[in-house]
């Protein structure tokens, strides 16, 4: 009985665990960019009573005779499948596709890239970056671009050195800003402040971003002593997508975690729609729970602990017998 007993405490424990994702899931099903868990079961160790053996010319051949020990947890899994775009306007963005903006609660060096289509994957992983698919943008009292959790949002600075059509051996991603200084005569390219000053941006009145990451901001600023104003591309926001993307680590705050030691492959980084996905501005992407599998999952879930919980009380009811037997 004690053999039974302890098959029903595992499978109490392993249903309990399926019903925490499963609750887990329902309560976000309202969190822009989560993405659900599923969860599985194996079963576990056995002890057998006879050993499979060999047929031979006098005698047939036996099949094992085992007893299991319950269940344990299999697999919990990420659906990294994208949910519906939800129109929210003001300067966000979704990434239509795989890929993961990057950002970091506090600013790093900059990291380079090599090649305009690719990066040194140990350079991104060792930077401890935080990976997110919710594009809520916002710029702080210092003029650096930031997510909705105030974290450091990192792209390509507009420059010359880092523009597609030069074709250039290194880039250099960096947490964005608005700049110090501009000037009408550099066209596109704004002049940036030294990074050891990071206070004293430009006063800008609006700020957006279209579907290839170019972050457009409208930019007052001095001139041969007049004031004036212009639309100048400040930077372009990265993506960076995994050969494994199920191998990131869930992180909290819609973040995810990716290592050098982990399974998620070879990673690299670019912009939006150079050989990677492309973004939906005004847009974020709803969580990708589905309702209708969460209860039917809920109550599969629940069936299995009931089941489990009566072979203990059967169990139970038996021992008591066997004690009774000897009254």
């Amino acid at each position: 009985m004690l053999r039974a007993m302890d098959s029903a405490v595992s499978g109490l424990r392993a249903h309990q665990n399926k019903l925490d994702v499963i609750g887990h899931n329902i309560a976000n099903v309202n969190t822009v960019g989560y993405k659900s868990q599923s969860y599985t079961f194996k079963d576990t160790m056995y002890q057998s009573a006879n050993a499979s053996t060999n047929g031979t010319a006098s005698s047939g051949g036996v099949n094992a005779a085992q007893y299991g020990y319950g269940s344990l947890m299999g697999t919990i899994s990420i659906d990294m499948a994208a949910s519906t775009p939800t129109y929210v306007g003001g300067f966000s963005a979704t990434i239509d596709g795989n890929g993961f903006f990057v950002t970091k609660a506090t600013k790093t060096e900059k990291v380079s890239t090599t090649g305009i289509a690719g990066t040194d994957v140990n350079n991104i992983k060792k930077a401890d970056f935080d990976y997110t698919r919710v594009g809520q943008f916002k710029v702080d009292s210092n003029g650096y671009i930031v997510d909705g959790n105030g974290n450091f949002v990192y792209g390509y600075q507009n420059t010359a050195a880092n523009d597609p059509a030069n074709k250039p051996t290194t880039k250099q991603m960096v947490a964005l800003r608005i700049p110090q200084t501009v000037s009408s005569a550099a066209g596109t390219y704004p002049t940036y402040a030294d990074d050891a000053d990071p206070t004293h941006a430009l006063e800008c009145s609006s700020i957006k971003i279209n579907k290839a990451g170019n972050i457009e901001a409208t930019l007052t600023y001095e001139e041969g002593g007049e004031k004036k104003s212009g639309v100048f591309t400040i930077g372009t926001v990265a993506i960076v997508t995994f050969q494994n993307q199920e191998g990131l680590t869930k992180d909290g705050s819609n973040y995810y975690k990716a290592s050098e030691s982990d399974n998620t492959g070879t990673c690299s980084a670019d912009i939006p729609g150079a050989n990677r996905a492309s973004l939906m501005p005004g847009y974020l992407e709803a969580s990708n729970v589905d309702m209708a599998v969460e209860f039917s999952e809920m109550i599969m879930a629940e069936r299995g602990f009931q089941a489990n919980s009566k072979i203990i009380t059967v169990s139970d009811e038996i021992l008591s017998d066997l004690i009774n037997m000897k009254r």
